[in-house]
């Protein structure tokens, strides 16, 4: 037996009616029924295409505000018959049921909804109940019924149709993008309304993305990739415009996202810039201009910026672009940019320019997910933020007004520092980062020597660490990791404390002169 379908009738009910209507006058044309639910009937019908309502199909109106009207033997009966079966067939003999053998359904725009700030009871109302029912009734039903979800399939069906019908192989890919739609839209649902219960951790917990980008490979060549988008709430590399250069890779997608969000802890008022590499910032920097946030970024470790990811939390200008076209980059990511920056970008092809429209709030609520095997694990975004208020001084000195600011600014970027980490900061910019070391100790080293680097390539007297303020995103567990950054010539010291050993590095620090200040919290990044 063929294991192509003709399709005799169609049952069409979208939500997003974008191109539906030339979709159906090509059904129409091949001799399909067309059976609508509400507003896609009434379109049809304003159409001039001959559309039977559901209503007349299962003999009652619509009701309860739509949400009863295809909840009915009529319509799952013509969906889940197996043609072959005799049982089946008797039944819809009996019953008068007639078969379906196209669904076209998109769901109540829940995401966007939710998306759009909607109100609790907004938010309900356009959970879809009768959709995902008979798509899923469809998906099962897929040796003899397609189902289509997805307006990016329109013109598949139809050149099958053209050919006599659906394959078998067709039904079955279009089945496990109806499972996969449907499994996303209720992972929405079930998290947008955790987060209204503010249930951290529920029971179970589900995950859905769209496919937005199928990427060359992951993080390595023989590792195949894909890039899903989620809700779509946050501004960032997930929502950006590409204005222009190559496809972005999984690592540049990876690293620019970590930029993007390391530069929006800064707001929009001071110019920040944040260039970053592996997803480790090289150089971060607050500037009265772009321009020059970015040089000082760039001061603290040139030789890493080579390659690197630069983002910004201001819309790009014309000296900041001119300056970054002096170096290779693989990604600049900001809020917009204006036309004169454009044009200069313009003329490094392969650059990729990614505009955002916007910056993510740092202290947001949401979810890290990462795999283990056999499982996840799963916590909220650490969204952790402190004010100097927040701070405990611990040291016989006190930090003065500038090391002060220097320290909250150190312990912004730690945050976004794999551990362990150090970041010595001065005047607002990074001047050493030690990152991902098993020791803190080695970090506190690597970070030194990187300031000592950093100095000679740019003709400093001194390390650029020198006089400048260190921040260490988890305690001391000895003295020897504080003394390694008084060596390097820090003056004051940020880190969370409870260490057991705590005494014992305050006690250091003071007889090394150093005022430090103690978080309370930390910010381990692995």
């Amino acid at each position: 037996m063929s294991d192509v379908k003709p399709v005799t009738r169609a049952l069409i009910s979208v939500s997003e009616k974008h191109g539906i209507v030339e979709f159906a006058e090509k059904l129409a044309a091949l001799g399909v029924e067309l059976i609508s639910t509400g507003g896609t009937a009434s379109l049809l019908a304003k159409s001039g295409l001959a559309v039977k309502d559901v209503s007349a199909l299962t003999g009652f109106p619509e009701m309860m505000d739509g949400r009863v009207k295809t909840l009915h033997p009529m319509v799952h009966g013509g969906l889940l018959a197996v043609r072959d079966n005799p049982d089946h067939r008797a039944a819809m003999t009996a019953h008068g049921i007639a078969q379906i053998d196209l669904l076209v359904v998109n769901l109540y725009p829940f995401e966007a909804t939710v998306t759009a700030g909607g109100d609790y009871a907004a938010c309900v109302e356009n959970i879809d109940i009768g959709g995902p029912a008979m798509i899923r009734a469809a998906a099962k039903n897929h040796e003899d019924v397609a189902v289509l979800v997805d307006g990016d399939d329109y013109e598949a069906v139809l050149s099958a149709l053209g050919e006599g019908g659906t394959t078998r192989a067709l039904r079955q890919s279009l089945a496990q993008k109806a499972y996969a739609r449907t499994a996303a839209y209720d992972a929405a649902i079930s998290n947008w309304m955790a987060a209204q219960l503010e249930v951290d951790m529920p029971a179970y917990r589900a995950f859905g993305g769209k496919l937005n980008q199928s990427l060359r490979y992951g993080e390595n060549p023989h590792q195949q990739a894909g890039f899903y988008i989620g809700d779509g709430a946050r501004k960032g590399v997930a929502t950006a415009r590409q204005i222009q250069g190559k496809d972005l890779s999984y690592n540049n997608i990876n690293d620019t996202d970590a930029a993007f969000e390391l530069v929006s802890e800064f707001g929009g008022d001071a110019s920040a810039c944040a260039i970053i590499k592996h997803a480790n910032p090289c150089g971060v920097a607050l500037g009265d201009t772009l321009s020059d946030a970015f040089a000082k970024a760039l001061r603290c470790d040139p030789v890493s910026a080579f390659g690197g990811i630069i983002a910004m939390n201001k819309p790009l200008d014309a000296p900041t672009a001119e300056a970054i076209s002096a170096i290779f980059t693989e990604v600049i990511i900001a809020p917009d940019a204006d036309a004169a920056a454009c044009e200069i970008i313009a003329k490094k092809k392969n650059l990729r320019l990614l505009l955002t429209d916007g910056l993510p709030d740092p202290q947001a609520a949401g979810l890290s997910v990462r795999n283990v095997a056999g499982g996840y694990l799963v916590q909220n975004r650490d969204s952790g933020h402190i004010s100097a208020d927040d701070l405990t001084c611990v040291t016989k000195r006190q930090p003065s007004t500038a090391e002060m600011n220097d320290l909250l600014f150190a312990w912004r970027v730690a945050k976004h520092v794999k551990s362990n980490a150090i970041v010595y900061v001065k005047d607002q910019a990074t001047t050493g980062i030690g990152a991902g070391q098993m020791s803190r100790l080695d970090s506190s080293r690597i970070a030194a020597r990187k300031s000592a680097d950093a100095a000679k390539a740019c003709g400093a007297a001194q390390p650029l660490a020198h006089g400048s303020v260190v921040a260490s995103d988890a305690f001391f567990p000895f003295a020897d990791g504080l003394l390694s950054a008084a060596e390097a010539g820090a003056t004051a010291i940020i880190q969370p404390g409870g260490s057991i050993r705590d005494d014992e590095v305050i006690a250091a620090a003071d007889e090394a002169g150093l005022a430090m200040v103690l978080t309370g919290m930390r910010h381990f990044r692995h």
